[in-house]
């Protein structure tokens, strides 16, 4: 599903809340094995050392691995919810848009394992991480 369409059950995708909108994400495309998206990062996401903090990225990893997973399982009345994050911090970074993509390994009945890689402007990767995640009950489904 392209960013901007809803899937009946989950909220839309594309329309995060207060804490992944300070995070400034964005998702140019999420389908139910594979998301594509931005983060624009700067001053606003330093450690006192002035670069991004690290959070940053486990976040915008857990994210974009929930929101594909979810999609995956919705049909079944299910969404998914991280249950591991295992992040690898890479190099660092002080500005600019680093893109996302999160791509399905594993997707069974009951859980899912996501990868995600962060990479910046010139391609270099800054982060990656995988995810694992419970297939749960909708809560309108329980």
């Amino acid at each position: 599903m392209r960013a901007g369409s809803s899937q009946s059950g989950l909220p839309q995708l594309d329309r995060p809340g207060a804490f992944l909108k300070a995070l400034g994400m964005k998702f140019d495309v999420i389908e139910p094995a594979r998301v594509v998206g931005s983060i624009d990062v700067g001053p606003d996401h330093h450690t006192p050392w002035g670069v991004v903090h690290g959070g940053t990225f486990t976040t915008a990893i857990e994210s974009a691995a929930s929101a594909g997973a979810s999609l995956a399982v919705v049909d079944r009345g299910q969404f998914a919810v991280g249950v591991n994050n295992n992040t690898d911090f890479l190099r660092p970074i002080v500005s600019g848009r680093l893109t996302l993509i999160a791509e399905a390994i594993h997707q069974g009945a009951t859980q899912q394992l996501w990868q995600v890689t962060l990479t910046r402007e010139d391609g270099k990767l800054v982060a990656r991480g995988q995810v694992r995640l419970q297939n749960v009950s909708l809560p309108d489904h329980r």
